[in-house]
């Protein structure tokens, strides 16, 4: 397949294209996958609980393992997710979709609150992932803030190398800097704010009515920004002086891929309304990091049509095959 993504001249717009990502239209076969998804508590260490799916080829004949990472506020059940999950397991693959925690069906699994910078969890999350694969190699795509977690893990995996089979990570519109993209939800067109509010304030009204004696979020529900709600839910994060040091704690610019030891291919659009292209140019050159820059894609989109098939699916599958 082609190494650029080319849509025709009317679906160009990166707005129209991060709709078409997660149009219900993409999700054809979906049932086949349904079918073969087993839902399974993961311990991600520490008293931590989080829930993905596991979909084995039956038979048991399997090409490797895919695991997805979905981005904020999505889930394992989100439309970009069950269209990927769908794609590898017509092919050959088994499928893993995990669950961040506080995300999809997973509230009441932990007390504590999601935050981006759980990297630990999810590291060890993928550690008995990687134990599930029964042949071939492990791969990890993630997308928006599920593609930074995956570069973490990557790394974190070059310090400790402790993910069974783990091959290659692929990052789809990976948010690198999320105070940048925070800023840009909210200064960017008016619905990518209105949608990430409303779903950030469901999921915390959500853990509030679990955990009543913990939580009172009554007073965010009038904010408007997410940065203000991001300042704003501080206080329960106390391992964080402020929001800025937090955002830190996973932020990936410059130098931080160094330490690669496995490829990693990011792919990203330099039309993105949500994350600012300019980080990915002044990343500093890695022989394990690969980037995939489209002029056009949208956040999470790269749909080709007529016919709603899926450019970064195909790109992923031919870079599996060629290693």
């Amino acid at each position: 397949m082609s190494k650029e993504f080319t849509p025709g001249f009317f679906f160009r717009n990166p707005h129209i294209q991060t709709l078409l990502g997660r149009s219900k239209f993409r999700l054809r076969e979906k049932e086949t996958l349904r079918q073969s998804s087993a839902p399974v508590i993961l311990d991600g260490g520490n008293g931590v609980r989080l829930l993905g799916y596991h979909s084995r080829q039956p038979g048991g004949d399997s090409r490797g393992l895919i695991t997805l990472i979905h981005g904020w506020e999505g889930s394992a059940d989100s439309t970009y997710i069950l269209s990927t999950a769908c794609f590898f397991f017509q092919r050959g693959f088994d499928v893993f979709r995990l669950n961040l925690r506080d995300h999809g069906e997973s509230h009441h699994l932990n007390e504590g609150l999601f935050h981006g910078a759980l990297i630990l969890e999810t590291f060890t999350a993928m550690q008995h992932i990687g134990s599930l694969c029964r042949q071939g190699h492990v791969y990890i795509v993630g997308f928006s803030l599920g593609a930074n977690y995956a570069l973490r893990i990557a790394l974190k995996h070059a310090r400790e190398g402790t993910i069974p089979s783990l091959s290659h990570i692929f990052a789809v519109s990976p948010a690198l800097d999320p105070y940048k993209s925070t800023l840009a939800i909210d200064q960017g067109l008016a619905i990518y704010r209105r949608y990430f509010l409303k779903k950030w304030k469901r999921s915390l009204i959500k853990k509030e009515m679990l955990f009543p004696d913990l939580y009172d979020f009554r007073a965010m529900m009038k904010i408007s920004t997410c940065m203000e709600l991001t300042e704003a839910i501080m206080p329960y994060y106390p391992d964080f002086s402020d929001y800025r040091q937090y955002f830190s704690h996973y932020t990936l610019t410059d130098d931080a891929f160094d330490s690669l030891s496995i490829p990693a291919t990011i792919i990203i659009s330099e039309d993105d309304p949500v994350v600012p292209i300019v980080d990915f140019h002044d990343l500093k050159h890695q022989h394990n990091l690969h980037l995939s820059i489209q002029r056009h894609g949208g956040h999470c989109g790269f749909i080709e049509m007529p016919g709603f098939s899926c450019w970064y699916e195909k790109m992923i599958y031919d870079t599996i095959n060629a290693e």
